[in-house]
């Protein structure tokens, strides 16, 4: 078994005081980069497409509730810092080793003031199993982003970046899979095709975690996903150019869409970023 020491560095900084410290206006925001994406917390009034760096996205955590039961875990995402990443085995590393790895892409949530004590109690709380609170700098993704490689964007045409919350499932909490063996593809997909918890079937969480990706904006989700989704489908016995009855549900769910008007939501972005300079 690996050492799973404590992840630092300047890019998240541990929750060990109260939200406020960090957004004293009251309002919060809040990216997602699992089911935040396609299950948005309430109240929200903001939805931005876009990224964090310096980050790895691992369906690497153990769900004892949601997508799986204390006796039989279920496997959902967390991010890893990549430079702990690196550190680590990784049976996954080959299937995208280029820089697109320290990009996560998500969706950022602002939840305005009058509910942000009942928005965070109630992350809290869906969040419970592992998850603890950081605070990282979020990239959104706007048209002037494209024209390149979309997972490797110019950043002197990215728009300005601004703190966001974020929960992880940091290496040292009970749930991380230390064991490499447990991290590997083929025991991550075995997993996720038998498992269920009390929020459903735990590819039914993998095969929403794709399609919200492909939704953000860059019309496919990262490699990691996409392989483990080979994966459970073969599990599942899906034929190449066919669909299991999961993914047929999974196309009746409706995923919030993504906001790109400049007008409205950049230019709140904007007056935010002035307010915290």
């Amino acid at each position: 078994m690996e050492d799973s020491s404590q992840q630092t560095s300047a890019h998240s900084v541990s929750a060990l005081s109260s939200w406020r410290r960090y957004f004293p206006d009251g309002d919060v925001w809040v990216f997602g980069y699992g089911s935040l994406i396609w299950k948005p917390p309430p109240h929200y009034d903001r939805r931005l497409p876009g990224y964090i760096k310096g980050y790895v996205r691992r369906f690497w955590q153990a769900s004892a509730d949601h997508r799986g039961t204390p006796e039989s875990n279920g496997r959902v995402v967390t991010v890893i810092e990549r430079s702990f990443w690196e550190t680590l085995s990784d049976p996954h590393q080959d299937v995208q080793p280029n820089s697109n790895e320290s990009l996560v892409w998500g969706a950022a949530y602002h939840i305005p003031a009058s509910h942000a004590e009942e928005v965070n109690a109630y992350l809290d709380h869906r969040e419970i199993n592992g998850y603890s609170v950081h605070y990282t700098p979020f990239h959104p993704y706007t048209p002037s982003t494209q024209g390149g490689e979309p997972d490797a964007p110019d950043p002197s045409n990215s728009s300005p970046s601004f703190l966001c919350m974020v929960y992880i499932g940091l290496p040292t909490n009970s749930q991380f899979l230390r064991n490499p063996t447990d991290r590997d593809p083929s025991s991550v997909a075995g997993v996720i095709a038998k498992s269920r918890g009390q929020s459903g079937e735990n590819k039914e969480y993998l095969y929403l975690l794709e399609k919200a990706l492909e939704g953000i904006g860059l019309g496919y989700a990262d490699a990691h996903v996409t392989d483990l989704v080979r994966r459970v489908r073969a599990l599942e016995g899906v034929r190449e150019g066919r669909k299991s009855q999961s993914e047929i549900d999974v196309e009746k769910i409706t995923i919030p869409e993504a906001e790109y008007r400049e007008d409205e939501a950049m230019e709140e972005v904007d007056e935010h970023v002035e307010r915290k300079a």
